[in-house]
């Protein structure tokens, strides 16, 4: 790789190296790459609302809706009306495919730390966490 090549063409190499890990990995799933998140941080805050979902990850509220449309008529997750809102719970197949993402994730985590080292790892981590606060 050239020495010169700017930081998001690196991110952007990285991102769609992931893509394609979880992909290989989970395509029996029928679940495309770009509902994981989604699906990880409903398991991780079961109930959680719609608003918080766009909130969380900077989206807005129909490209949530839709995506919550596919989990769901997929049998990942259910939306429970509650007051003005809906609750947003995770199924039991569901449950069994975020814990396989996390999984995976955790061994791409490891694949990283193997080229580079726990330690730099971190740093690394701590570096883009720092970033996506300053610039989000």
């Amino acid at each position: 790789m050239d020495d010169d090549v700017p930081t998001v063409p690196l991110v952007s190499l990285l991102y769609r190296e992931h893509a394609k890990f979880l992909n290989d990995r989970l395509k029996d799933e029928n679940l495309s790459f770009g509902l994981y998140p989604l699906l990880i941080k409903i398991y991780k805050h079961e109930g959680i609302i719609q608003e918080q979902l766009a909130q969380s990850f900077h989206l807005n509220e129909s490209t949530v809706t839709r995506n919550l449309k596919k989990l769901e008529d997929k049998g990942f997750i259910e939306r429970i009306p509650d007051k003005r809102t809906k609750r947003i719970e995770i199924t039991d197949n569901g449950r069994k495919i975020a814990q396989k993402v996390m999984d995976l994730d955790e061994l791409w985590d490891d694949k990283i730390k193997a080229i580079i080292g726990i330690e730099e790892y971190d740093n690394f981590l701590n570096t883009l966490k720092k970033i996506n606060g300053g610039l989000l």
